[in-house]
């Protein structure tokens, strides 16, 4: 098969992390408004902006990535609604970090711990009870650093790069470890991100970073990680190019369960860590899988449009059937789904969520309703769409009662799947 070749507005772009000229498509998912912009009664009767969503492909360094079609202080305002806590085994996630890389690199109070993308302090909260106090948040948005604030986390409401490193350096002296989860990803200009990220570390300190991993993205279909929130797409290939460009090195990585597989990986100084054998091993597997080819790459768009048609199926066979659906979960991901598949309040009644912030509002673009999750008990529907898919362990646990009155869960990725919760996972 081919590799398709980006549109001609695309085919002038160039990669943000090497500057080559960018020719080939990985994905389009057509247009899509910003997914964590969730709208009030009286936005629905307004115009909606709309972005692409087509994801490219760079053959000189291998990073996978969106154009930036909406500036990132356009997505991460002072409203911006996601807050990790709501999420209880993200937090555990979290703790469980915080003690291993206590442990693992001696970390005590006159340690100096810097997260980017601190959010609501989900993290950065489980350091003082270990004896590391010297922790500062960086966050964006003001609204979730605020409730970051409220846990006594000292948190800077800004952008991360070369300036504000500078800063942090002048005020609070260099990192002993730098760590950003899920935060990579959203960063426009990798350069002056990772560029502020090595003038902040210590000479012996590290940098840790979490991400959906590119390999269970393309294995798994998981498109609906792609979103305008996040820029790139990442392999361990990447990452290496990316440590390489910045006199950083790539020491070592574990892969882990988070969003639906993610990597951990271990940058530090140049010349200061020996590269780990799993890091050796990751970056042959990748290499022997194609992922320094372009034939990889292309026949990725062939089954995303397979899972939109079997999702489709099962849910017109559905309501053809009088069959209720609802969503479960407001996820950014959700969004992504929900406006490439066209479902809208015609497939789902409404969707339910945690987050409070987000009830009484409507899901961009399909404009289907978000309520309390005590909206899905009275309903009582047949079928239950987790849309944050990634966690459908802990939801089915929470919501296995459905099957008291026959409800089932359906899982929309790698496909279409039915889970009785009789039988769980």
């Amino acid at each position: 098969m081919n590799m398709h070749v980006a549109n001609s507005s695309a085919a002038t772009s160039t990669c943000r992390l090497c500057g080559a000229d960018i020719k080939h498509s990985l994905v389009d998912l057509g247009k899509s408004p910003l997914c964590e912009t969730f709208l009030d009664a009286r936005q629905i009767d307004q115009m909606e902006p709309f972005y692409p969503l087509h994801v490219l492909v760079c053959d000189q360094c291998w990073l996978v990535q969106l154009k930036e079609y909406v500036a990132a202080d356009g997505i991460f305002t002072d409203h911006y609604p996601y807050y990790s806590s709501f999420s209880t085994s993200w937090v555990a996630h979290a703790k469980a970090y915080c003690e291993m890389i206590a442990k693992r690199r001696g970390l005590t109070n006159g340690s100096f711990v810097v997260e980017l993308a601190c959010n609501d302090g989900y993290l950065l909260q489980h350091f003082p009870p270990l004896g590391v106090t010297n922790i500062l948040g960086v966050e964006p948005s003001a609204n979730v650093a605020e409730e970051a604030t409220k846990k006594g986390i000292p948190v800077i409401v800004d952008f991360f790069g070369v300036a504000l490193a500078e800063k942090i350096k002048q005020e609070r002296g260099e990192a002993d470890l730098v760590l950003g989860n899920n935060v990579l990803a959203h960063v426009p200009d990798l350069n002056d991100f990772v560029g502020g990220v090595k003038l902040l570390l210590k000479r012996g300190g590290i940098a840790t970073f979490e991400f959906p991993h590119l390999q269970n993205l393309i294995e798994q279909n998981q498109f609906d990680t792609i979103y305008h929130e996040h820029f790139c797409y990442f392999s361990a290939i990447a990452i290496d190019a990316i440590a390489k460009r910045h006199g950083l090195v790539f020491f070592d990585v574990e892969e882990i369960p988070t969003h639906g597989g993610s990597l951990r990986v271990y940058l530090a100084h140049e010349g200061v860590e020996e590269v780990s054998a799993a890091v050796k091993a990751l970056m042959a597997r990748e290499e022997r899988l194609g992922y320094k080819a372009v034939a990889l790459y292309s026949a990725y768009a062939e089954k995303v449009k397979a899972t939109k048609r079997k999702l489709l199926s099962f849910l017109i066979e559905a309501k053809n059937a009088g069959k209720t659906i609802v969503g479960y979960g407001a996820p950014g991901k959700g969004n992504t789904l929900l406006n490439y598949c066209g479902i809208g309040p015609d497939f789902l009644d409404f969707t339910v969520d945690r987050n409070p912030h987000k009830h009484g509002r409507y899901t961009p673009g399909t404009h289907i309703p978000v309520r309390p999750v005590e909206a899905l008990d009275a309903a009582r529907p047949a079928f239950v769409l987790i849309l944050p898919w990634n966690l459908r362990k802990e939801i089915v646990a929470q919501m296995r009662h459905i099957g008291q009155w026959g409800g089932k869960f359906v899982v929309p990725i790698p496909e279409a799947i039915v889970i009785d919760p009789e039988d769980g996972l």
